[in-house]
């Protein structure tokens, strides 16, 4: 799974407005609803936070990864905010995130969500590449990062 399939210019979103966690969530579905990867808005932000309920997706080292499953995805998906000054996402570290993954994934197709999940974290393990991600100035910028780690 190469994030570079799931991720456009359409579907990154550079300087996030959200300090908390619900709100860089329902921006990121916004930036989804925007590109006509989801159809339920409402449907997908409660499965996000239902999903938050269960055990955070800050993951720590300023990223998060809220992910869920919804009925009107038909193909994963996925969205990718930066966020300058860090959004309070609880994360395990108690630091804010400043990278962002949001996906959305078919109910019942475990399979391409992991295999996301699994890239993301892989790329995060490169050194250099959060930084990357961070100073980019445009989406082709974060395009180019992770297409040239990919």
């Amino acid at each position: 799974m190469k994030l570079c399939e799931l991720l456009d210019s359409a579907v990154i979103k550079l300087n996030l407005a959200a300090t908390e966690r619900e709100e860089a969530i329902e921006e990121l579905v916004d930036v989804l609803v925007r590109a006509g990867r989801i159809t339920d808005r409402k449907g997908c932000i409660e499965a996000l936070m239902a999903r938050e309920a269960q055990q955070t997706t800050g993951i720590g080292n300023a990223v998060g990864v809220p992910h869920a499953k919804h009925p009107c995805i038909t193909k994963l998906t996925a969205a990718l905010g930066i966020s300058q000054k860090g959004v309070e996402f609880e994360a395990v570290d108690d630091k804010p995130a400043k990278v962002i993954f949001l996906i959305m994934a078919r109910m019942n197709d475990p399979g391409p969500h992991v295999r996301a999940l699994a890239e993301i974290a892989r790329l995060l393990q490169i050194p250099g590449f959060f930084r990357k991600l961070v100073e980019a100035k445009s989406s082709d910028d974060v395009l180019a990062a992770i297409a040239a780690e990919e």
